[in-house]
């Protein structure tokens, strides 16, 4: 049995590179089943290196480079038409909020029959259609957007001169204060008032006492060059 290894998509697709089509409803689209056979008989099995929906007119590419084309079945669907816009907006909002896949055309919803009560309940006409299906796709689909979701708003943040993770001399470290100076030195560092503290300080004490720890005041008259 052949193997389709890779989804062409529908600007990329080369007609005369296609050797069969394969014919599915929205669900199956959605969801592939693992085997398919085209309307001439050429049978294959799904090896993609990712799982992902099919869209009309797509392709799926064999090992030996050949096309089967996708194709969209024709389904059981309403045409729903309102002589008032907004009834079939509001009939949109309803259908969305239920989860129900809608087709919207310039001035017509086309829906499974299944949500025939819905489309009653806003005053609108149906008609029972059998057509492709080809609903809105989801407004952001997380499976296929690519992006990273993890940690939006939460990150933590990066001090590009020192890490926030080290230890100074066994004393907690605070970032939440006011250095007042630059981030780019080492925190053990030897600060001079006139005479030597070459320990490393605790940067989360009081201000008013962190001098008081050093053993005197630093008042008016205290002689000392600051």
């Amino acid at each position: 049995m052949q193997r389709a290894t890779a989804i062409v998509r529908k600007v990329a697709v080369r007609a005369d590179a296609i050797v069969d089509t394969i014919v599915l409803d929205h669900a199956a689209r959605q969801a592939p089943p693992e085997s398919l056979t085209g309307e001439g008989g050429l049978s294959l099995t799904l090896a993609l290196a990712k799982a992902a929906a099919f869209e009309d007119g797509d392709a799926l590419r064999l090992e030996d480079g050949r096309l089967v084309a996708i194709r969209a079945a024709g389904e059981p669907l309403l045409e729903v038409r309102a002589e008032n816009p907004a009834r079939l907006l509001r009939l949109a909002w309803q259908l969305g909020g239920s989860h129900v896949p809608a087709e919207i055309a310039a001035e017509v919803l086309y829906v499974p029959r299944s949500a025939a009560e819905l489309v009653r309940g806003q005053g609108c006409a149906a008609t029972p259609v059998t057509r492709a299906f080809k609903p809105e796709r989801a407004a952001h689909d997380h499976s296929q957007c690519g992006h990273d979701h993890h940690d939006h708003g939460h990150h933590a943040h990066d001090h590009a001169d020192h890490d926030h993770g080290h230890t100074h001399a066994g004393h907690d470290h605070d970032h939440g204060h006011d250095h007042g100076h630059d981030h780019g030195h080492d925190h053990a560092h030897t600060h001079s008032h006139g005479h030597d503290h070459a320990h490393a300080h605790d940067h989360a004490q009081d201000p008013a006492k962190e001098h008081g720890a050093h053993g005197h005041v630093h008042g008016p008259d205290c002689k000392h060059d600051h």
